[in-house]
C-alpha cells in the first residue's frame, strides 16, 4: 500500500483533464453540496432518529476509504448495517447484517446523504469512482494501474449507474478509468440526473 495513504491530507487538488472543466465541477460540487445539505438536513435528522430506533448503535457510520492520490479519508454514511458487521466490501456482506431500515435507505440511496460533508471538505466529488476500503488490495492495484486515483472519488459514478460493483475489481477499474481520463461537465450532469432517476442499485449485498 502506498505510503501516501494518510488521513486528512491533499484535499485541494483538481482532477485530471481540462483545468476549466475541473474547476467548474468543483464549484458545482460545493454549491450543490452546501445547498443540498441545507435542504435535506430535516430529512437527515428524521432518518437518523429512525436508524437509532431500528437497531442499537450510532446513526452515523464512519469508515476509512481510499481517496484521491491514494490518501485515506473518513467517509460518512447513515448506518445500514447492524453493529458488529464485518469490515469488508459490501458485496461480501450477508444480507442478514442489513437492518430493516437499512434496506430501505440503501434502495433510496439516502444512506449517502452524509457524504455531502465529504464533498464540501474536498475529499469527494458528487461524481467519480466509488471509494473503496484500504483492504481491497486487488481493486486498489487495478485502479492504480489505470490512473484512477488522479481524481476525487464520488458519491455516484459511471459504474454505479450501470450496476457495476466492487465484486469485479478489474472491470470496475476499467470503467472508472473512462471518467478519470476525461472528467467533463456534460457527463457529470448526466450521471447525477441518472442517479436521481434511480439508475443503478447501489453496492450489491450478498444474499
Amino acid at each position: 500500500m502506498s505510503k501516501r495513504m494518510q488521513p486528512d491530507q491533499d484535499r485541494t487538488g483538481v482532477a485530471r483533464g481540462s483545468t476549466l472543466q475541473s474547476t467548474l465541477i468543483r464549484a458545482i460540487d460545493l454549491v450543490a453540496a452546501i445547498s443540498g445539505g441545507v435542504v435535506t438536513l430535516p430529512i437527515l435528522l428524521i432518518v437518523a432518529f429512525l436508524v437509532r430506533l431500528d437497531s442499537p448503535g450510532p446513526a452515523l457510520f464512519r469508515q476509512n476509504r481510499v481517496g484521491r492520490n491514494e490518501v485515506l479519508f473518513v467517509c460518512y454514511k447513515l448506518r445500514t448495517m447492524a453493529e458488529g458487521a464485518p469490515v469488508v466490501g459490501t458485496h461480501e456482506i450477508s444480507g442478514a447484517h442489513v437492518t430493516s431500515i437499512g434496506r430501505w435507505l440503501r434502495r433510496l440511496k439516502l444512506d449517502e446523504l452524509p457524504q455531502l460533508w465529504n464533498v464540501i471538505r474536498g475529499e469527494m466529488s458528487l461524481v467519480g469512482p466509488r471509494p473503496c476500503l484500504p483492504s481491497q488490495l486487488e481493486l486498489i492495484e487495478a485502479r492504480r494501474a489505470h490512473g484512477v486515483y488522479g481524481v476525487r472519488p464520488g458519491v455516484t459514478g459511471p459504474s454505479q449507474v450501470i450496476g457495476l460493483d466492487m465484486s469485479t475489481p478489474r472491470e470496475l477499474a476499467e470503467k472508472d478509468a473512462i471518467w478519470t481520463r476525461a472528467p467533463n461537465l456534460k457527463d457529470y450532469v448526466r450521471l447525477i440526473i441518472l442517479t436521481v432517476l434511480g439508475k443503478g442499485q447501489g453496492d450489491a449485498i450478498r444474499a
